[in-house]
């Protein structure tokens, strides 16, 4: 397997190789890392994500991501294209232009969205170095 600092925002794949990587490997990415179940309660949030948001990761796992962390994010551009993948059972693998703006001033990110069929393993990846 890939050394979890070698994996970068775009490598093919990813999805697989994060659902293999511990809380400290993920933690070591230069991207934020986002991992929620099929009830959107997030279970994974990497050390990256906590410090550009600024919010401490007790405060976030298990709390449902779209609803009471990243509302910005509950709309057609982001949750609608989770809950569409998961309906029809295909997987998600999209990258798009974001601007994130709950809590912070608004700044320009790019979010990569990913999901597959099988697993209730989901991430929303967070690179604000654009």
């Amino acid at each position: 397997m890939t050394a979890a600092t070698d994996l970068s925002f775009t490598a093919p794949g990813l999805h697989g190789q994060l659902a293999q990587l511990n809380a400290e490997q993920l933690d070591r990415l230069d991207f934020g890392v986002i991992g929620f179940g099929a009830d959107t309660s997030v279970c994974k949030y990497n050390q990256t994500e906590s410090d550009a948001a600024g919010l401490h990761a007790a405060r976030v796992l298990g709390q449902p991501l779209f609803t009471n962390v990243a509302p910005c994010m509950n709309n057609f551009m982001v949750a609608q294209r989770f809950e569409d993948a998961q309906d029809e059972g295909n997987a998600l693998d999209d990258t798009i232009d974001y601007v994130l703006t709950l809590r912070m001033r608004p700044v320009k990110v790019k979010l990569r969205l990913l999901a597959e069929p099988g697993s209730e393993q989901r991430y929303v990846l967070v690179q604000r170095k654009l």
